[in-house]
């Protein structure tokens, strides 16, 4: 063996020990979402919130067909207690509340998704174009937020719903017809901020320099827009997403509340409330575990919120 391989093979020893101090490889590299996921999991209440949402919904998506009684009605056992045989009671038609929570859990659970996917994409493109463009296009686009912004939601949803709940009951049946209604109303009066977070982002990335590079190999617009800026925007519209699940299921439960929302024959958690106005002092468990399951769920999703906010914040990952 030469002398010159020798000498290479001492040096490549020397940088493998090097690299293997105290029995330890290099590190990978650390990746912007391997980051994030890591001090997401530092947050003791965003975790303790996403056990909670996972349970909440796991329970809504399998709950009713293992517990069932949501339509038995006996009047003998109206608002009955809380028993072994009824969990949460019954309420005043002898039906089981336990059973119609986990029911209105699935209906107010995906009222709150579907909004917040109609709501995040409008924001998402107009938020796009505007910052993207700029110019006339961001001014005209900026104004339309403004306008929508000034509106009253409250007011304009309860006479949008008063208006075509029955039609589109009539045409597409007593649960799909209302729940496109409401699910739209929600996501066109809450796309607003959304659009605001991407533009902001979207004026930012587009002087750097990356893009600059994929303007000079000839990527179109579209791809622009699409492949390379709005990937690098997705931080902020993640947690904007999480917060507007639970505004959805809290405008939802306000909607049903005040007898405007779904009809009486589909439960959702505030159409419970709405149906134990009048039981409150004779059977509180009626009110009890709706309002319960709404304040956990949006409790949960507000924390889970703040969990990626910090996560994806990347000034604490340094």
């Amino acid at each position: 063996m030469s002398r010159g391989t020798l000498r290479s093979s001492s040096s490549t020893a020397a940088i493998e020990r090097l690299s293997d101090v105290g029995g330890l490889r290099s590190k990978k590299a650390r990746s912007l979402w391997s980051d994030a996921l890591r001090q997401f999991r530092r947050h003791h209440l965003a975790m303790a919130g996403a056990a909670t949402l996972v349970l909440l919904s796991l329970s809504a998506i399998f709950g009713p067909m293992l517990w069932h009684g949501s339509t038995w009605i006996d009047f003998q056992y109206a608002t009955l207690p809380v028993s072994a045989s009824h969990p949460m009671g019954t309420d005043d038609m002898g039906r089981d509340v336990m059973a119609r929570v986990l029911w209105g859990g699935r209906v107010s659970l995906s009222v709150g998704i579907v909004a917040m996917l109609v709501s995040v994409a409008l924001g998402t493109l107009i938020g796009a174009l505007a910052g993207y463009f700029g110019g006339a296009v961001d001014s005209a686009l900026m104004r339309v937020v403004d306008m929508f912004i000034s509106l009253p939601d409250l007011p304009l949803l309860l006479l949008t719903i008063y208006l075509f709940r029955d039609p589109l009951a009539q045409r597409l049946g007593t649960t799909l017809g209302p729940f496109i209604l409401i699910v739209s109303l929600i996501g066109i009066t809450s796309w607003m901020s959304v659009a605001r977070l991407v533009r902001a982002s979207f004026l930012s990335l587009k002087q750097k320099e990356f893009i600059e590079a994929a303007h000079c190999i000839g990527a179109n617009q579209t791809t622009v827009i699409f492949k390379h800026i709005l990937p690098n925007a997705m931080s902020p519209v993640i947690v904007a997403a999480t917060l507007a699940v639970g505004s959805s299921i809290i405008t939802e439960s306000t909607l049903s509340f005040l007898g405007l929302g779904f009809p009486p024959d589909v439960p959702t958690w505030g159409r419970l409330l709405n149906d134990s106005i009048n039981f409150m002092e004779i059977a509180p468990h009626m009110v009890i575990f709706p309002a319960l399951m709404i304040f956990l769920a949006v409790l949960s999703i507000n924390y889970v919120g703040d969990g990626l906010r910090d996560a994806l914040d990347p000034r604490k990952s340094l």
